[in-house]
């Protein structure tokens, strides 16, 4: 089931316009798109470890890119699109709670919650409903996510062959726990 998509991604990141696509994911995934853009980072830093850390650069840009998109959401388009998208994760009860953490807790969730499963742009459409401190936002967006693209680049450039080795010796295992960390971070937002 895994494989066609590894394969593909991995045919993927030798194309001309590699790197453009990965944008295009990594910005969609910080502000409506449900899957991270580590489904592509980690077969194109794979097929080209000598560009690792400018995969992770387009990685980070694109996604702190889309994120102020996703805040725009929040901010500007939460009566209509923001409502939407929020029902759509099935977290429209979840919203005012939300709110009340961000006057308290607001730059350390963003710095926690960019380096887990949980999608990133929950984090960003709350950030820009809760009227979040936008410079700040930025910043601490910023971190979070080049903290986790690059982490992701240095232990693949670092360790890429076995890592590679085992992923496609495990594809299958390692999709069904990609996939389940995907379904358990919507779920974790959900039961808080």
């Amino acid at each position: 089931m895994f494989r066609a998509l590894y394969d593909w991604t991995l045919r993927l990141a030798g194309h001309r316009h590699a790197d453009r696509y990965m944008a295009a994911v990594s910005f969609a995934e910080s502000s409506f798109f449900p899957i991270p853009p580590d489904v592509m980072l980690v077969p194109m830093i794979l097929a080209r470890r000598e560009k690792a850390y400018w995969i992770a650069t387009i990685c980070t840009i694109a996604s702190i890119l889309g994120g102020m998109f996703g805040y725009a959401i929040g901010y500007f388009l939460y009566e209509s699109v923001g409502q939407w998208l929020i029902a759509f994760y099935g977290l429209a009860g979840k919203m005012d709670q939300f709110r009340q953490w961000y006057a308290e807790w607001g730059a350390a969730i963003i710095l926690i919650k960019g380096l887990t499963p949980i999608p990133f742009k929950l984090v960003t459409i709350a950030s820009g409903l809760a009227e979040f401190n936008f410079p700040i936002f930025v910043v601490t967006a910023t971190i979070t996510r080049a903290a986790r693209f690059f982490l992701v680049a240095f232990l693949l450039k670092k360790f890429g062959e076995p890592v590679q080795k085992v992923i496609e010796e495990r594809l299958n295992l390692i999709g069904w726990i990609v996939l389940a960390a995907l379904i358990g971070g919507f779920a974790l937002v959900a039961l808080i």
